[in-house]
């Protein structure tokens, strides 16, 4: 009887879990089953860095990363703010980036292509402008310089989860920024970064850019206060600040976050997450599915 009730518990988790950030109701979208269908392995693999890092659960303290990262660049927050829906239906856009995110990493290379062009049309549609000293300053979402600092925030925020709350990535670190750098390109990237020592001094050299101020204010205090179901609020409050923690000191001081020590966030994430590894699994749905598929293949 203790044990079926564990087992109901374990799956109840499991399941709202997936729902959430999925967006569908049975956590297990279309497009989550059409990867066990295609014709190769994809652009990666199961042996590749993004399949082992993506596939991990710190992705959930990376995505929240990158959201805070973004956040730093006047013109991507210009066009969240001013054509997002992340306020309305946050966990909405938060599943659009999940399908994004899976199919390009677990799916063949037709499926990722397809899924390339979808994100490439909605980018078409950002463009405005946002206030500067200097007067009003246009921007588009489909701009080199703003699609290389979303890719590199992306990119820095899982690497650095991962480092602290991962396992060991085939052929380490520069293999992920290596590998991963494709998916850049098939959004309109140009010049990825293709090692670590790239990726930090593309970093550096965003330095100039960035800022703080009302506005990425505001998204922090979103970020931070995401409409999660009541039930997971704490685990997500734990979450947020291990994002944080990982985090450069000049970032954080630009958003007005505090220095959370690694010794608290460290174990505290990592109990959160070993929790949610024992209710999901070893495999979530859509590296079964790609896994089916690759076997296949053979």
């Amino acid at each position: 009887m203790i044990t079926g009730l564990v087992d109901s518990a374990r799956e109840s988790v499991a399941s709202g879990f997936r729902r959430m950030v999925s967006g569908d109701p049975t956590g297990a979208p279309d497009w989550v089953q059409q990867l066990a269908h295609g014709t190769d392995e994809g652009y990666f693999g199961p042996d590749s860095a993004p399949w082992a890092v993506h596939g991990s659960l710190p992705t959930l303290v990376g995505g929240i990363r990158a959201l805070l990262m973004q956040a730093l660049h006047p013109g991507a927050l210009a066009g969240v703010m001013q054509h997002s829906r992340y306020e309305q239906d946050a966990l909405g856009r938060l599943a659009g980036t999940t399908q994004w995110l899976t199919v390009v990493t677990f799916g063949d290379t037709a499926a990722a292509d397809r899924e390339c062009a979808r994100v490439r049309g909605m980018h078409r549609k950002v463009v405005g402008t946002y206030a500067t000293e200097q007067g009003a300053r246009p921007y588009a979402a489909s701009d080199p310089d703003l699609l290389r600092w979303v890719h590199i925030a992306f990119t820095d925020s899982f690497l650095a989860t991962h480092r602290v709350w991962g396992g060991p990535i085939p052929g380490g670190d520069d293999a992920y920024v290596r590998e991963w750098a494709k998916a850049g390109e098939l959004v309109g990237v140009v010049d990825p970064p293709r090692s670590v020592a790239d990726l930090e001094q593309q970093l550096a050299d965003y330095a100039p850019d960035l800022r703080g101020g009302e506005a990425a204010l505001a998204t922090v205090d979103f970020i931070r206060h995401v409409p999660v179901p009541l039930a997971g609020r704490p685990a997500y409050a734990v979450l947020f600040a291990g994002a944080v923690s990982t985090m450069p000191p000049e970032h954080r001081r630009l958003l007005e976050l505090p220095n959370l020590p690694r010794t608290f966030t460290k174990p505290a994430v990592g109990a959160i997450l070993g929790g949610l590894s024992l209710a999901l699994g070893p495999a979530s749905p859509s590296q079964r599915a790609a896994h089916e598929r690759v076997d296949s293949l053979i």
